[in-house]
């Protein structure tokens, strides 16, 4: 073909001749625009300017401004520009591979000593270099043979076996950065000058299993972030700062909350204060969901294996469940049963007892179920990401019918209970039906609809994610955003018609036959393990009343005041407050700094004045100074304060 069509945004299109490149396609708009331009798209495809376009499409052509296609190129050219700086510094370090990441990228080196802080700061200097000399990129395509043959004349084993690794028939692209070479896709841009050197930084140094194999050499992965400016660089510094403040693991330590230790992996050791804090979010949970019309049940830990593979998650999820091998009397062989992962087998075989009518439905079972994942060592983190865990787990059986009304119910009260704990704002996705499914076309319809006109009906900005749904129904996920920006993703939403089907459930119709009913999983806080890291981050340690641990502090300034402190803490106890006294012999400002430390929200100082005029001096964490108040006001305003919000 001699002549190729494209056709831009704007829906015209024009002939080039074939083989033409995205930047000669910029030049022939105008000048200005080949300047702009860093990249292109073709049929959606993100493409270099320097890469030949031999078949007809829609391009776009993408400059600076394009934020997606322009970090994308920054961050994997900070990546090349890196390895490069890396080996012009230490010219014996072998390079492996550099993807971009979220906010940046990595790469990982062979080299027989360790990566220091210092070696980060020459790393940086020496890639303004890089970027200052405004060196050429430019790409060509090798047969195997000759890249091969390069590879072996560097001494590059990774880069040899990566070859090794892409199908036969695929291209080989070769990018060069000046006259330091790497064997990439691409795109990438037209020189090094094109990067902002006043908006990256080299985070930190870790290591990596070469391609994620335990069995394999271990190399030193060095991170950096890259932003298309200065200022988007600050702001991200700052978030970053900001999470190390409220790094759940640092406060949880400072306000005695928590530990995990290495003879239980991944489970949590929960102290008294953070025990207190675990119980008051539970006892919340449980008087929202009864209200909501839920039956609380408790279903074993331990199942038989049998139940798993009836469900089908034996076959899809044994690798991460842990086993538990039991020798039963007389038995010929060892009887193997499960921790149970998920609580949704179980819940189905609480409905299975005894017969149902549709009468009974909708039937909301409701549990705090304790599930056991098994996750990698290096995946687990603190309480974000744990072994042991308990879900704030429910199953809704109902008919297809009642699954608008019962979507609409649960995101009216997850929306409720989000508010309480803080969290204003979330985003919903809703994952429609996968290419494998299980379910007529007929009731996906039916499922997709309801769970969409649910949405609607309390909000119109939601998400759709075509294809990403289970296999067997539908669903919504629900993302929270917290203080510092960043999201988390805690409840969901799931219509299943395949549990019931495999396990067995039925119901009576009003037709007198059986039917299957729908089961609908859903959950709002996700774990609470997860949930209370989530918390304390958000709220920086400094959460509200009525969910903080240690919410009073009577701290007395001289021993005489020692008979009134503790009758002042006998007040407080009796008006429900968790309150304790400190009549250690240490000067108030070292009482209220360490407890201040603790996130102690409120401390009461007492001295002979406020015994003379039973009063007490409240100061309040993070507030200047401090306020006088009559003994029986101050227990009041702290009864009110911290009284849960669905009791107020």
């Amino acid at each position: 073909m001699s002549q190729i069509s494209l056709t831009f945004p704007d829906g015209n299109a024009r002939d080039y001749p074939a083989g033409i490149t995205a930047a000669e396609v910029a030049e022939s708009i105008a000048p200005s625009l080949a300047k702009r331009a860093i990249s292109a798209s073709l049929d959606g495809r993100h493409i270099d300017l320097a890469w030949p376009i031999t078949a007809s499409g829609a391009i776009s052509i993408h400059s600076l401004k394009d934020e997606a296609q322009a970090l994308e190129l920054i961050r994997h050219d900070f990546a090349h520009v890196m390895a490069r700086a890396v080996q012009e510094i230490w010219p014996d370090v072998k390079v492996t591979i550099g993807p971009v990441r979220d906010f940046g990228w990595f790469y990982d080196f062979d080299r027989a000593e360790p990566f220091t802080p210092e070696d980060l700061g020459q790393i940086e200097a020496k890639m303004k270099e890089i970027i200052a000399a405004r060196d050429p990129v430019r790409t060509e395509v090798w047969d195997r043979d000759r890249a091969i043959a390069h590879y072996k004349a560097a001494n590059e084993p990774f880069k040899l076996e990566l070859i090794d690794r892409i199908p036969e028939g695929e291209d080989l692209r070769m990018y060069w950065h000046g006259d330091w070479q790497d064997l990439c896709r691409g795109p990438h841009l037209q020189n090094t000058g094109q990067l902002p050197a006043d908006a990256f930084r080299l985070s930190h140094v870790a290591g990596a299993y070469w391609l994620g194999d335990a069995s394999r050499p271990m190399l030193q992965r060095i991170y950096g972030v890259a932003f298309r400016n200065r200022d988007d660089l600050k702001a991200h510094l700052h978030v970053l700062e900001e999470a190390a403040r409220r790094d759940h693991r640092k406060l949880g330590r400072e306000m005695e909350l928590f530990h995990f230790q290495e003879e239980a992996p991944g489970m949590v050791f929960w102290h008294p204060n953070g025990w207190t804090m675990y119980r008051e979010l539970e006892a919340y949970m449980r008087r929202r969901l009864i209200a909501a019309g839920y039956k609380e049940i408790k279903t074993p830990q331990v199942v038989d294996r049998i139940l798993w593979e009836k469900s089908g998650h034996w076959e899809a999820y044994r690798e991460n469940m842990f086993l538990v091998e039991v020798d039963e009397e007389g038995a010929r062989e060892k009887r193997i049963n499960a921790l149970k992962p998920m609580n949704c087998p179980c819940h189905v075989q609480v409905y299975n007892q005894g017969l149902k009518s549709y009468r009974d439905l909708p039937l909301r079972l409701a549990e705090f179920g304790s599930c056991h994942r098994y996750e990698s060592s290096g995946s687990m983190h603190g309480l974000m990401r744990v072994r042991g865990f308990v879900q704030d787990d429910a199953h809704i059986f109902c008919t297809e019918d009642q699954i608008e009304a019962e979507c609409a119910g649960f995101l009216e009260l997850l929306s409720s209970v989000y508010a309480d704990l803080g969290f204003q704002k979330f985003d919903i996705k809703l994952s429609t039906r996968p290419e494998v499914r299980v379910g007529s076309d007929e009731v996906w319809d039916k499922a997709e609809s309801a769970l969409e006109n649910a949405i609607l009906k309390i909000r119109n900005d939601f998400e759709v994610d075509p294809g990403e749904g289970a296999f067997y129904g539908p669903k919504l996920d629900f993302k929270l955003t917290d203080a510092i920006g960043r999201e988390w993703q805690c409840g969901t939403f799931q219509a299943d018609f395949n549990l019931p089907v495999r396990l067995d459930a039925e119901y009576i119709g009003e037709d007198g036959g059986k039917h299957r009913p729908v089961m609908l999983h859903r959950a709002i806080l996700g774990s609470f393990e997860r949930f209370i890291g989530i918390l304390i981050e958000n709220y920086a340690g400094k959460l509200p009343l009525w969910l903080t641990p240690r919410q009073v502090v009577v701290a007395s300034i001289v021993s005489d005041a020692d008979g009134y402190v503790h009758e002042v803490v006998a007040a407080l106890r009796a008006a429900g407050l968790r309150a304790e006294a400190d009549t250690r012999n240490e000067k108030i400002n070292y009482k209220v700094r360490e407890h201040s430390i603790s996130k102690v929200p409120a401390i009461l100082a007492i001295g002979m004045k406020e015994v003379e005029d039973r009063t007490v001096s409240m100061r309040r964490l993070d507030q200047q100074g401090s306020r006088s108040l009559p003994l029986i006001d101050a227990v009041e305003l702290l009864k009110a304060e911290a009284t849960p919000p669905d009791l107020r």
